[in-house]
């Protein structure tokens, strides 16, 4: 080409969450029966999406309306639904013109980096969920400026490396959480969010804070949400979506809900360069739109989230029973969402560690791949191919602590008992198979 078409920001895009699929789809054309631990979708694990859900989406489906454009904020009777709600929720008051809709929180999480000025950066948790680090480190072309979470402390985070990283990076212009956090299921305390808070509060910059699982947890740290937090002068941006909750992930339908827009003015401009964006791409999509209200709004639905809640407990429950005691290995419980994360010591992840690989073919492949490739992706490449579980290197999530992210979504109990047993026993066999290269 005669002048440079490539994004200054085209080395920062990874999601090691679906890269990793390449690697099992040519392990299953070499005969390995690949269990798919690696993706958050219950509808793919199995998950039923109850009856009455269904109904109600077929009601609306034959409703002519569902099949045009919504308005570019959102279909004003699903914004005043979640405004009452979410009001009602919070004790804050929320107005539906401070609701705007999005195609998936992915597309909100695209939206929200690529539209704020270069040189602003927004920085977040580490481990870090990458369709954010990404999309951050894109907009700036520049590595994601991350603060640590600490797996010996429950994954709580590092509240002095963010005060620090704030204050000495005038750069900074916004804190990201995600609440409950993917990849380590961690539910931030009210005391935690309080502090980020006030740092925020402090140096002039605003808050995101991604509750995409909100309604998932089933610890012992009750979820709050970031509205309840920033009081009447913080700026911060809540994101929600159906994806995860109802499950409906093929939905694609997720929104912000900004807060003290008006506080200040450079960010009420920002909130407006967001609507006139979407109103480049006409609107989001109207169907589940449409469907929201009367699904979120039934009755039933509390007793549907309560039982996800129960089962996700228990397979937290198993998998920590699993896990912890393997010397070399770290695997704080998680109190929200559907995964776990499990981090290793140098012990855990010897030089040359391997383990055996049935098919010929397959193993070949993947002493190939491993070349080169970080401790935690090698282990996960072996287990997948010896065992034919996929799980994601927890080095694919912006982080330089070791290990690996599973989903809790395996609705049988005694398969996922399984699955667990046996990467517990491929994380002992593989810590004794170093061979000094």
């Amino acid at each position: 080409m005669r002048t440079n078409i490539v994004h200054e920001g085209a080395d920062e895009l990874s999601y090691e969450i679906r890269g990793i699929v390449r690697i099992a789809e040519r392990l299953r054309d070499f005969g390995v029966d690949i269990s798919w631990e690696n993706i958050g979708d219950p509808v793919a694990k199995g998950e039923g999406i109850a009856g009455w859900i269904k109904e109600i989406v077929s009601d609306v489906i034959r409703d002519d309306r569902s099949f045009g454009y919504s308005p570019t904020k959102g279909l004003p009777e699903t914004r005043a639904f979640i405004a009452e709600h979410r009001s009602a929720e919070t004790g804050v008051r929320l107005d539906a013109e401070d609701i705007l809709f999005f195609n998936g929180l992915g597309d909100a999480i695209s939206n929200v980096y690529t539209y704020l000025r270069r040189s602003a950066r927004v920085i977040g948790p580490s481990p870090a969920y990458p369709t954010h680090s990404s999309a951050e480190a894109a907009h700036a072309g520049s590595p994601h400026i991350t603060y640590a979470l600490d797996p010996g402390n429950g994954w709580l985070p590092d509240v002095d490396d963010i005060r620090n990283k704030v204050r000495y990076n005038p750069n900074i212009a916004g804190i990201l959480i995600i609440n409950p956090d993917n990849p380590t299921g961690m539910v931030y305390p009210k005391a935690v969010l309080a502090e980020i808070v006030s740092i925020a509060r402090e140096y002039g910059v605003f808050v995101v804070s991604d509750e995409t699982y909100a309604k998932l947890t089933y610890g012992t740290e009750p979820f709050v949400p970031i509205a309840e937090m920033v009081g009447d002068d913080v700026p911060a941006i809540a994101m929600r979506g159906l994806s995860k909750e109802v499950p409906w992930p093929g939905s694609r339908c997720g929104w912000i809900e900004v807060y003290n827009k008006d506080r200040d003015a450079a960010f009420a401009r920002y909130v407006r360069t967001l609507v006139d964006a979407k109103m480049l791409e006409v609107c989001s999509t109207t169907l589940p739109q449409r469907a929201l209200p009367s699904i979120l709004g039934d009755g039933r639905y509390g007793g549907l989230l309560r039982k996800r809640n129960d089962d996700y407990r228990r397979r937290a429950d198993i998998a920590h029973e699993a896990f912890s005691g393997i010397p070399g290995v770290l695997a704080p419980r998680p109190d929200g969402a559907f995964y776990y994360s499990v981090v290793f010591d140098e012990s855990a992840l010897p030089s040359g560690g391997r383990l055996p690989i049935g098919s010929p073919e397959a193993r070949q492949f993947i002493e190939k791949e491993v070349s080169g490739a970080p401790a935690d992706k090698r282990f996960a490449y072996y287990l997948m191919a010896s065992t034919g579980i996929c799980v994601v290197p927890l080095s694919g999530f912006n982080t330089d602590l070791p290990g690996f992210r599973m989903t809790l979504l395996e609705p049988d109990e005694m398969r996922f008992r399984d699955i667990v047993g046996r990467i517990a026993d491929a994380i002992r066999a593989y810590a004794g198979s170093g061979d000094g290269e």
